[in-house]
């Protein structure tokens, strides 16, 4: 054989194992970045990527807003992808001590204004657009239950009317509520404040005292039965306030004047009506019409999807069915990963998918239809004394930049010691549920092998989202670009 020929045999020899390296190594790093894994060779450790199909359904899981929470009120009243939002909140305050008295002589106090003001905390949507809040007297014959907790997205379970408008329709411009507030009785930020009539500021100054209504709780209750706000979906509203009952922020002012006996200059004075965690009772109703939406036709048809609707809770959820991993034979799983992308809006990019951003968690589990409840990932998710292992299981909201888009969602879950236990152990391949928990709950039972004692954990606000807040689009198994799909690094047993 020739020199030449030799030659080249070996650049023939050499172009092909840089082609074939460079092909084994094409995906190297985890989505997640956490903890170390081997380099992909072709030989030692390689990877595939398993397909999952995807569904769409209605989240049946009821939502609760606790007295705690902080409470929606708003409308979103165009959401292309998602519909139509509206939270009304309904609730009771109360005199600051029984048996209450405002001070001064009766027959010289002078109403002079009643202003209802609540602690804002922030706000889902769109900022620009004003909300018009209306309030309403809750009737005394459909009293509230201190004590029971209203599930927030069945408002037609319970029968609370109303008696009349306490004023007129007042305009919210979400912008200026970190506005300051300062006068002789306020040094505050992050007010919402809304003036009543001058006709509840009469009934509580002069009609009540401590011989009625202001005798205890119990008395008061029977005279003024609460208050009930909700916006106005007539305009072009799209945006959810949180408000925090509970924080001193929010309260009932009612502002009067009093004459001390022969003094001639009258004195402005305030007395304080609250929101109390014990006897005060509160309902958040947030409903949901996705009639006419993008989602509407994807829902609750059994239909394997190229797109995944994820809203947070009363929200929708994503099951996802991973059909080949129980074929797995036995190997190393050195990482295995749900990788999950946002499909962007291109036709509303700066604005309701600005307007409205992702949920900052997701979550990742099994659920049990017999008890209907939600059980963790195997050995993959577990809770620990500083709560679930988010950081390391994924869920958490993390942002990309891809050809064409600066900002684009993206959740991946860390499933290694999942899919370890089916290949080696063969314990079982499930029905996976994607979802947006807010004030939710987890059946855990401990990785193996000390998954023998289960119990339920409570995955409060902290631990997810608030209610309402995030909706994202994300490509399902059949998507042409951002498809969810299952990625395992693995190596075979010698």
């Amino acid at each position: 054989m020739s020199f030449q020929r030799v030659t080249q045999i070996l650049v023939f020899a050499l172009v092909f194992w840089v082609i074939g390296n460079s092909a084994c190594t094409r995906i190297t790093s985890t989505e997640l970045g956490a903890g170390l894994i081997p380099g992909v060779d072709g030989v030692n450790t390689l990877d595939t990527t398993m397909d999952v199909i995807t569904d769409n359904f209605v989240d049946p899981d009821t939502a609760r807003i606790y007295k705690t929470d902080n409470h929606l009120l708003g409308a979103i009243t165009n959401d292309p992808l998602f519909g139509r939002t509206e939270a009304r909140m309904l609730f009771q305050l109360m005199p600051e001590f029984y048996p209450f008295f405002i001070s001064g002589p009766k027959d010289s106090l002078v109403a002079d204004s009643a202003v209802l003001i609540l602690s804002y905390r922030g706000f889902y949507g769109d900022s620009t657009q004003p909300l018009r809040v209306s309030v309403e007297e809750l009737s005394t014959a459909t009293p509230m239950n201190n004590f029971f907790n209203y599930a927030s997205d069945y408002p037609q379970l319970y029968n609370f009317n109303t008696i009349g408008s306490l004023g007129n329709t007042h305009t919210v411009d979400i912008r200026r509520l970190g506005d300051s507030v300062n006068n002789r009785y306020e040094k505050a930020r992050n007010q919402i404040r809304i003036p009543l009539n001058t006709s509840l500021a009469n009934r509580l100054l002069k009609q009540y005292d401590s011989t009625n209504a202001y005798r205890n709780d119990t008395a008061f209750k029977t005279f003024f039965g609460g208050l009930a706000l909700r916006v106005s979906n007539a305009t072009p509203a799209n945006a959810l306030l949180y408000i925090n009952l509970i924080d001193t922020n929010s309260k009932l002012a009612l502002y009067y004047n009093t004459r001390q006996s022969g003094a001639t200059i009258r004195d402005t004075n305030v007395a304080y009506f609250r929101f109390n965690i014990v006897s005060s009772g509160d309902a958040n109703f947030v409903t949901r019409n996705r009639a006419g939406a993008e989602v509407a036709n994807r829902l609750n048809n059994n239909r394997t999807d190229s797109l995944a609707y994820v809203q947070a809770i009363p929200g929708t959820y994503v099951r996802v069915r991973i059909p080949h991993l129980s074929r797995l034979n036995n190997r190393i799983i050195h990482r295995a990963e749900l990788i999950t992308e946002q499909v962007p809006d291109d036709a509303n990019l700066t604005t309701f998918d600005r307007y409205m951003p992702p949920p900052r968690l997701l979550l990742l589990s099994i659920y049990d239809s017999a008890n209907k409840r939600k059980i963790n990932i195997p050995n993959a998710y577990s809770i620990g004394l500083n709560g679930p292992n988010t950081a390391e299981f994924g869920g958490f909201l993390v942002t990309k930049t891809v050809p064409g888009y600066d900002r684009l969602a993206s959740y991946n879950f860390n499933l290694t010691r999942y899919v370890q236990g089916i290949v080696t152990r063969k314990d079982s391949s499930h029905i996976l549920r994607l979802t947006a928990p807010s004030n939710d709950s987890i059946h855990y039972t401990p990785a193996y092998p000390n998954n023998v004692i289960s119990q339920t954990y409570a995955l409060t606000t902290a631990y997810g989202n608030d209610v309402a807040a995030g909706r994202v689009r994300l490509g399902g198994g059949g998507h042409s670009r951002f498809r969810m799909r299952l990625r395992i690094v693995y190596s075979r047993l010698q």
